[in-house]
């Protein structure tokens, strides 16, 4: 067997005599096995990504929770669970999923705009770490839902807008004024007041999360001085922090990008926090794509070939309702044969799915050597695709596999029209 070459960004695939490899498993054997569309994700990858914030806080009071809406599925939070991460949820049903795969709800934090009174209640008596409050109205709605549990107070960290571009998607953009998370920043001081003075509540720390896939360092450190500004005006009003929780946020390598390294990024907010007497205080960050997005391929099979006037079309059986970024966000995953087939021409095609939609595209003007009947691999697709995953179409979820060297496991067997039937009715 040849040399393995590894892929640029992920070093846990690679080529081995022309065939794609994740970590020890051919994808073209995991295809014929489980079928396509399929997701199959590297443990190692995911475990490597963690390490690389768990060297950056060594030494710290610090806190890494997963933020499982890039990625929801059980085997892979089970991996952080094991791993001993805590975790960032947005829904009671994020928090029966953590829960399910082993979670000590004791490092769990809710974050989202809208937390039901229900959802609440369940938080509540799982005895999850603390509330990330996005509004005046939650923080009055959460008090009455503590009281409501005799002798029990909702832990909470406000989350402050601290109008900071991250410089990305306008959609996955959340801490400008126009956005509608958080609170704002001057309206900050008066707020923790208003949280210190309800019976219901404990007042924990301090929250910021400016946006996501942000791949420069600019952005988080002047979110980290405007969040330190404020502590300082909290605490000058009376009203003690204990913790500091900066979000997450951290792009990946999608094309050539090149955002900093979690240990590396760390080490400069690090040095801001020390300068400023803030080093000693309890750490919390909420990463996602960045520990699973560079960790999952989906690989989908060749149809079609189809000539046009305009464009060549190479029609997959992968679509939008599994792989949605591209249609939502206009987004970039880099898309390479599984099998290298020199012999075909070369040809730009756009890579399309099945689904009725002409935003139904997975990859643009994409140069392929591809016969009908051959496999590809959509790279960087561990994260925010899954996870948003849906039936148009009345079409099934893809199958999800976690492999770990040469062993995989099926961790999600594909969807059927019956599981899609069931909680229906005539």
């Amino acid at each position: 067997m040849s040399k393995p070459h590894h892929l640029p960004g992920h070093p846990h695939i690679a080529r081995r005599d022309g065939e794609l490899h994740v970590e020890g498993r051919p994808l073209s054997a995991l295809a014929q096995e489980f079928g396509t569309p399929l997701f199959v994700y590297s443990r190692q990858w995911m475990l490597d990504a963690l390490a690389a914030y768990q060297r950056g806080f060594e030494g710290r009071d610090a806190m890494i929770c997963y933020a499982i809406k890039a990625n929801s599925s059980l085997g892979v939070l089970r991996v952080f669970a094991e791993a001993g991460c805590g975790f960032d949820i947005v829904s009671g049903g994020e928090l029966s999923r953590v829960l399910a795969a082993g979670a000590d709800p004791s490092r769990v934090i809710f974050s989202g705009v809208g937390k039901t009174r229900a959802e609440m209640r369940q938080a509540l008596e799982a005895g999850i770490a603390c509330f990330n409050v996005e509004s005046e109205a939650e923080l009055d709605v959460l008090d009455e839902v503590a009281r409501e549990q005799p002798g029990r107070r909702a832990g909470v960290s406000i989350r402050i807008n601290p109008n900071v571009d991250p410089k990305t998607h306008p959609y996955i953009s959340t801490g400008l004024k126009g956005n509608k998370f958080g609170v704002a920043h001057d309206r900050a001081v008066a707020i923790y007041r208003h949280a210190a003075s309800l019976a219901g509540l404990q007042v924990l720390g301090i929250d910021c999360h400016i946006g996501s896939q942000i791949t420069e360092s600019a952005p988080y450190l002047e979110a980290l001085e405007r969040v330190l500004d404020l502590v300082e005006a909290i605490e000058a009003a009376g009203v003690p922090l204990h913790h500091l929780d900066f979000g997450g946020g951290l792009g990946i390598d999608y094309n050539g990008d090149t955002p900093p390294a979690a240990d590396a990024l760390w080490k400069q907010l690090l040095a801001r926090l020390d300068a400023r007497g803030f080093g000693g205080r309890r750490l919390i960050v909420e990463p996602g794509r960045s520990l699973v997005g560079n960790a999952g391929v989906c690989v989908t099979e060749v149809l079609y070939l189809k000539p046009g006037e305009e464009k060549n079309f190479c029609i997959v059986d992968a679509a939008m309702n599994d792989l949605p970024r591209p249609a939502m966000y206009q987004a970039f995953h880099q898309i390479v044969p599984v099998v290298e087939r020199a012999a075909a021409a070369a040809v730009s095609y756009d890579v399309v799915g099945p689904i009725c939609e002409s935003g139904d595209w997975i990859g643009r003007d994409r140069t392929l050597q591809v016969a009908t009947g051959d496999r590809l691999a959509v790279l960087s697709a561990g994260a925010y695709c899954m996870a948003m995953a849906s039936n148009y179409n009345t079409r099934g979820r893809a199958a999800e596999v976690l492999v770990s060297g040469s062993h995989a496991t099926l961790i999600r067997r594909r969807e059927t029209l019956d599981d899609q039937l069931l909680a229906e009715r005539f």
